[in-house]
């Protein structure tokens, strides 16, 4: 799917070099149809080129004095031209290309073959429309976080007080982001009663993770199964949102727990989640229920893959919504 977003990208570079080489005819022909005489100057230029050219290659014991002659006849006609543009308030850029990035002339890439910034911009654009995250993410992310919120006192039978569990979640997750391109097969699942940061944790992770360019696909457990369900019993041919969920780079279930569960649920949670394990595409989730919840809700194979080949963050505190 991301090949496809970048395809989608390379054709909008297309339709752009597309549409400045007719727009720049169309100001041709304006500016020949208010001085003709500039026409027959463009003309001769091009006359000029095509016949020394080829006694540059007729001619090759003298190149030097070939490409003086064409750089003196040019050069006057240029100057003749520039002078017309001039007297008829035609500035002398408006017959040349005018492309929406000077650095890669529209094609996306510099002269070494390298993305341009203006690619990997649209790359990143592409990427939080695609995540489902935009209006989230302005809000909340690691700029934001703020772990004054939380307090350094003791909470009822943890070992370490809720700033101190939340600096070591944080520390996991900005190193989740640092290691993400590594084959650390690293995948996280936060847990922990509602209030207590998990999903502006999520969200954080997943800003800084489109920031680089990566393509994070964010989506409710109860959303991700109602896809799945459409799919597979009304909408067989929309497959496009089911593919994101096995081929984006990161994955975020959140509120898993929320879904309705039953053998179909549990199946089609299972494809993702093992499937992912296999591509070596990383997950987070998030949820509400306890580790034992998870054990009884569902079938062992979910259960052991996420307390086996997650790494697991337990959230702690007061409700944050409160403070």
């Amino acid at each position: 799917m991301k090949n496809q977003f970048i395809k989608d990208i390379l054709k909008q570079y297309e339709r752009k070099r597309d549409h400045n080489k007719q727009t720049k005819e169309n100001r041709l022909q304006e500016v020949y149809q208010k001085v003709p005489e500039i026409k027959k100057i463009d003309e001769e230029i091009k006359k000029t080129a095509l016949s020394l050219s080829r006694i540059l290659i007729n001619e090759p014991n003298n190149p030097e004095t070939v490409l003086l002659e064409l750089k003196t006849i040019l050069e006057k006609l240029k100057q003749e031209k520039a002078i017309l543009l001039t007297e008829n308030n035609i500035p002398l850029e408006y017959l040349q290309d005018q492309f929406h990035c000077s650095q890669c002339k529209d094609t996306g890439f510099s002269a070494s073959g390298d993305k341009c910034t203006c690619f990997k911009q649209q790359l990143i654009n592409y990427t939080y429309s695609m995540s489902n995250l935009t209006k989230s993410l302005e809000k909340e992310n690691f700029h934001t976080f703020n772990i004054d919120l939380f307090t350094e006192e003791s909470f009822e039978g943890q070992q370490q007080s809720p700033r101190e569990n939340m600096l070591h979640i944080l520390n996991t997750c900005e190193g989740f982001v640092f290691n993400f391109d590594k084959d650390n097969e690293e995948n996280l699942l936060f847990y922990g009663a509602t209030g207590l940061g998990k999903t502006f944790l999520a969200n954080c992770i997943a800003k800084a993770l489109l920031d680089k360019g990566k393509m994070v696909v964010y989506q409710t457990a109860f959303k991700i199964l109602e896809i799945l369900e459409d799919l597979r019993f009304h909408n067989a041919n929309d497959k496009e949102k089911v593919h994101l969920l096995f081929e984006a780079d990161l994955l975020i279930i959140d509120d898993l727990g929320t879904e309705m569960t039953n053998t179909f649920t549990n199946s089609e949670l299972f494809n993702i989640i093992n499937s992912r394990l296999l591509a070596n595409k990383k997950t987070l989730i998030s949820t509400n229920l306890t580790p034992k919840e998870v054990i009884d809700r569902y079938d062992d194979r979910i259960s052991s893959r996420l307390f086996s080949r997650y790494t697991i963050l337990k959230f702690y505190g007061k409700d944050l919504r409160w403070e």
